[in-house]
């Protein structure tokens, strides 16, 4: 097989007039220069070059390969422009998923903190249920995913890593009427077993949230009477505040919707982690670090925020 940077260089030899002058385009010095013509004349089988007192010129056979060394000079002149050009496209890129409960509260900061930073940062946003977190960056569709995961921690493919950025505890949501806000003030915390005889506001089954609660429960010596069920917390927030029944729900997500009020849980000590997962390798795309550090100090005032409120 024949190296087509043989190809390149009878090329400059053609463009320059000599030998050296192509040497000093390739940056290498005459000698070596000389060395790959004497190389490519016997790969070829052909004299390609003819040295004289005022520089080189080409052969029949030197001209006709040369030709073809022009295309790939300028097919590696457009190459090297377009690989600049992705490059600093890629330096600039941020593409993340999160889920709602990050999206309202941990992304905004860490966004604004990053457009102030890098204020020509090429950013995009989608909404991303947690369980596709993983494979949307391994696939390469986004830079950074912000997910939840309850009793197991996720379990990457290679190239993938996961950060944990914060720990999410369950809180209690009651109704402001409800006896045992008015007998636990806030601040004090309540036993799922003080709840066995309520009427529930459930994730709907077959969620891992749903699975944590149906296991608490069960561990607590009774089975919940669930009247409603939901995917999302803010609507089982809502529903209480109907006077329906309690739910369990996120700190990160708890909205306080009127007619509401929320205790810790004393026993058992429910919660979700919530996690950065990106690629292992983020080289090409340096906005990611960033943005992860910027997600993680976010994620460590919200977590003495609440350690504040005890």
């Amino acid at each position: 097989m024949h190296d087509p940077g043989q190809l390149r260089l009878l090329a400059l030899i053609e463009r320059h007039g000599s030998l050296a002058a192509a040497a000093q385009a390739l940056g290498l010095t005459p000698a070596a220069v000389t060395q790959q013509v004497a190389r490519a004349e016997r790969d070829w089988q052909a004299p390609l070059v003819l040295r004289g007192p005022r520089g080189a010129t080409l052969t029949a056979a030197g001209t006709l390969l040369a030709r073809h060394g022009r295309v790939i000079a300028d097919q590696l002149d457009a190459a090297t422009a377009e690989l600049a050009v992705l490059l600093g496209q890629l330096s600039l890129r941020l593409r993340v998923g999160a889920f709602q409960a990050p999206s309202l509260h941990l992304l905004p900061p860490a966004l604004t903190a990053l457009r102030h930073r890098h204020p020509d940062a090429d950013v995009f946003v989608e909404d991303l249920s947690s369980e596709h977190g993983v494979e949307e960056v391994s696939a390469g569709r986004l830079d950074l995913a912000v997910i939840a995961s309850w009793d197991t921690f996720p379990a990457p493919p290679p190239r993938v890593g996961v950060h944990t950025l914060l720990v999410d505890p369950m809180v209690v949501v009651l109704p402001d009427d409800h006896p045992l806000a008015a007998r636990r003030p806030v601040g004090t915390a309540i036993r799922l077993e003080e709840l066995r005889d309520d009427s529930w506001v459930a994730i709907v089954a077959g969620h891992p949230a749903r699975e944590q609660f149906d296991r608490a429960a069960a561990q607590t010596g009774f089975t919940p009477r669930i009247r409603f069920q939901s995917a999302s917390y803010a609507v089982a927030e809502a529903l209480v505040g109907t006077g329906v029944g309690v739910a369990l729900v996120s700190r990160l997500a708890l909205t306080d919707v009127p007619g509401t009020t929320h205790r810790e849980l004393a026993q058992p000590h429910l919660h979700r982690r919530i996690h950065a997962v990106t690629a292992t390798d983020t080289s090409l795309t340096p906005l990611v670090d960033v943005f992860l550090r910027l997600l993680q100090d976010v994620a460590a005032h919200i977590t003495e925020a609440w350690a504040d409120e005890r």
